[in-house]
This record gives C-alpha cells, structure tokens and sequence, in this order.
C-alpha cells in the first residue's frame, strides 16, 4: 500500500501529525502497536488527571467542611476512583477512533520496522503481516519509564507509572523516586488516598526544574499535609521482602532505612528509538535521541522525527505543536517555527504549578537586570472564596524594555492560568499593556495583573 505520509506512534504527536496531514489532502497511514492516544493518553495525561481530581475534590472538602457547610462522613471507594480513571480512558479512546474514520485515517496496528526504500514492514507476533509505503515518514514513538539499574523494577512492590495508574489496593506506605511532573503527582494522589508517602530527589529541590521560590512553597505545602521530602537523596540500596520493600537512603546528614509497602519509580523516560530500524535507513541519533533539524527534518531525506523521541520538552503539548509544524512544512506551508522559550510546563497536583520563560536564576544568568513582582493568592477574594488561598504567581520583567522574561504559578487552578502568559509573551506584550487590560472581578486572573502592578510598585491589594 503507499500512502503520502505514514506516521509511526499515535500519541499526541502522532495522532495530530495524522490528522493535519488528512486535513490537507494527504493520504495517510499510522502505525500504532498497542492503543490508539498512545502513553498520554492511556497511561498518562488523561488517567493521571482524572485520578488527581478525585483527590483534589476529596481534600478540598475535607479541609473546608466547616467553610462550605457540609457534615456528612467522606468515605473513600479506592476502587471506583481507578475504575472512573479507565472510563476516562476508554471514552476519550473512543472520541479518537472516531476522529480517525472523520478524516479517512487508515490506522495499522502492529510493531513498525523502518526499510530502505521509504518501505515498512508491520509485525504482529513477530510476524510479518503487512508491508507499505509512504513519500514522508513521521517517527512520533514517544517514550517509556526510565528504567535505574539500582531500582530494578519488578511490577509489583517496585512500579513505574503504568501499575501505580492501576493498582488493585491502596498501599498505607509509598516510597516515590523522583519529584518531577510524575513524581509529584504521585505523591499528592496516594498521599489523599491516605497512603504514608514519602518523596526522595537526589536534586537539591522538589521540581528540579523550576524556579526555587516556587519549588520551596511546594515542599513548605507537602511538608504541611504530611508528605515527607528529602532533597539532595539518593537510594543506596533497595530490596524486596515478603511483606513490601526496604530502602536504604543516603541524605546529606544522615543515612536511614524506610519500609514501604510499594515503590515508584519515576526517574524519567527514555525515548523510543530501539527495534524500529534506525541504524538500516542511516539515521543518526546521538544521546537517545533522533537528530532533527528546526523543522524536524532527520539527516535522511524523507524521514522526519516529533516529540519525546527528539530532544527538548517531553510534553504532549510540545508534540503535537512540532507535529503541525512538521506536516505544515512537509506540505510546504511555512508554518511559524516553535519558541521552546514560551512552552508552558505544568504540574497537577495541589498546589498546582505552572510556568513558563525564565525562571529569576535563570533570568539573571543572562544578564539581564530584572524586576520581579508576587502576589499571593491570600490576598484574593475569589481564592478565599474557593478555600483555596495556599500560593502565589511571581512574574519576571526585563528592566530594559519591559520584556516578559518569565511567570512561575503556584496554587489552585493556575495550570488554566498560564495561558494568558503564554499568549501575551507571543504577542511581545509589556507590563502597560497588561495592567491596562480589565480582568474580571472576582477571579483567580487578578493575581496576573496584581502581580505584574507589584513588580512596577502599583500593586492595588498588596
């Protein structure tokens, strides 16, 4: 069979990739060999989600019952909040099958193996069952769970994220390896289910990525509701028993022991790029990862690369951008390349975070002279309302030319928030043209604008 363009992977960079390239006259093919939506959406994003917000709605009304007025017991149904995450799952799987027929997709299910000649061949069952062709070819493989040679996985007292999405019964004690996105999210569901949960970061803060005043709050708050964090950690040893697992943990002042009836390992992914024929074609990768140009062109003519297999943001959002981007240039279109500066990074559990830019370290390693500018949510109404007032929003200004350097949230609902950031950095807006835009009263917005008036000392509420 030829087609003009085949896809391999149908995450969300896959997926996308296929449906612009229908959506301009292409015919295509995608090659998926487990399930439609990929890890985002079947072991990812959308679970995680829908788990994270049985746990926000459940903590949220435990600390406020006397505020809302309500003085029913809260029982927990462990089981019917996993089997709501999978119905999720099933309904937006649903959805995506759908939009596939819409656009005349033709979907293949099997392992792709990349062939000389712009040829695939599909496997089932190490198979051969289907061969096919294609002008361009998109590789959107996407990633799997790191795997630590130290924390030797096992699938059932030590688990990545793909068995701690579906466990069959709530553990009272979790170790989690890792605060990243993963790590934390983790931390904060279990943690509200009532698990003992303990968070070990061999980096020197919670979210290593972030901005520091952002991370220390996030541990401040975990510290608060009992989730215990040791930063500048690393396992020096781990093993299982017949009754969970022990850990043995090097701290900067100390060395210990932890029992726990479960570890997560969430350490980070690995792209991909094994077993699907790279090495037959030519193409070159380097660190894991495929070499891409700015349009996501690989070193073979033809052949292209998208999200967590090419190095950057291992995001679903970044994915599917590159993917339109790809497919727009294949098509010829000059689409306007990515800003990897203004990608918004998110984290969902409670306080939520969201950032996007330089974080101030960052900022002042580039020489700029900044002003900086935080409002806490304990000032807003609409936050004391809610019963939500944990957090701030901390934006960074170039001194110069008023330049939106970077915006780092914590607190309730601020993943929603940050994309009035993201827009108004694309639009290359100033401090003038924010605070002269009216934002609704009362809203959790509001700590944008009063923020931003703190940084330039016109801060209303503060």
């Amino acid at each position: 069979m030829y087609f003009d363009v085949i896809i391999l992977g149908s995450g969300p960079g896959g997926y996308v990739a296929s449906i612009r390239a229908a959506q301009l006259g292409m015919k295509t093919a995608l090659i998926e060999k487990e399930s439609l939506g990929g890890i985002c959406l079947n072991w990812g994003c959308i679970p995680t989600k829908s788990l994270l917000n049985s746990a926000k709605n459940l903590q949220h009304v435990k600390e406020n019952k006397d505020l809302f007025g309500i003085n029913n017991p809260i029982e927990i149904n462990f089981s019917k909040i996993i089997s709501k995450s999978r119905h999720v799952v099933d309904k937006m799987k649903n959805g995506l099958s759908f939009l596939m027929k819409k656009n005349g997709i033709h979907v293949i299910y099997g392992n792709a193996k990349l062939k000389s000649g712009k040829k695939i061949e599909i496997f089932r069952n190490e198979e051969k069952v289907e061969e096919c062709y294609a002008s361009h070819i998109i590789i959107a493989t996407g990633s799997r769970s790191r795997v630590d040679k130290k924390i030797p996985q096992d699938g059932k007292k030590i688990i990545g994220y793909k068995e701690a999405l579906s466990l069959s019964f709530l553990p009272k004690k979790i170790i989690v390896i890792g605060s990243g996105s993963v790590g934390l999210e983790f931390s904060y569901f279990y943690h509200s289910m009532g698990s003992k949960v303990t968070v070990i970061e061999q980096c020197s803060q919670l979210f290593p990525n972030g901005d520091e005043e952002i991370s220390d709050q996030l541990k401040s708050s975990f510290d608060k509701i009992g989730i215990q964090c040791h930063v500048s950690s690393f396992i020096k040893e781990i093993n299982c028993t017949n009754k969970g697992v022990v850990v043995n943990i090097h701290t900067p002042s100390r060395n210990f022991v932890l029992e726990a009836d479960i570890v997560i390992s969430a350490v980070g992914t690995v792209s991909n790029i094994e077993f699907i024929g790279l090495e037959e074609i030519g193409i070159c990768t380097q660190k894991g990862f495929i070499v891409v140009d700015e349009i996501y062109r690989t070193n073979v003519d033809g052949y292209y690369a998208i999200g967590d297999v090419i190095k950057g943001p291992s995001l679903a959002h970044v994915a599917s951008h590159e993917a339109i981007v790809c497919v727009e240039n294949i098509k010829g279109l000059n689409p306007q390349k990515i800003d990897y500066n203004n990608i918004p990074k998110c984290v969902y559990c409670l306080p939520e975070i969201a950032s996007v830019g330089y974080t101030e370290k960052e900022a002042r390693e580039k020489g700029y002279q900044i002003r900086i500018g935080k409002f806490p949510f304990s000032a807003l109404g609409k936050s004391i309302c809610d019963g939500n007032t944990e957090g701030f929003v901390k934006v960074i200004f170039d001194d110069k030319y008023d330049e939106w350097l970077g915006c780092h949230m914590i607190g309730d609902h601020v993943t929603d928030m940050i994309s009035e950031v993201v827009v108004a950095r694309k639009l290359e807006a100033t401090n003038h043209e924010i605070m002269t835009s009216i934002h609704p009263h009362p809203s959790l917005s509001e700590s944008i604008l009063e923020s931003i008036a703190h940084a330039y000392g016109k801060a209303i509420h503060l």
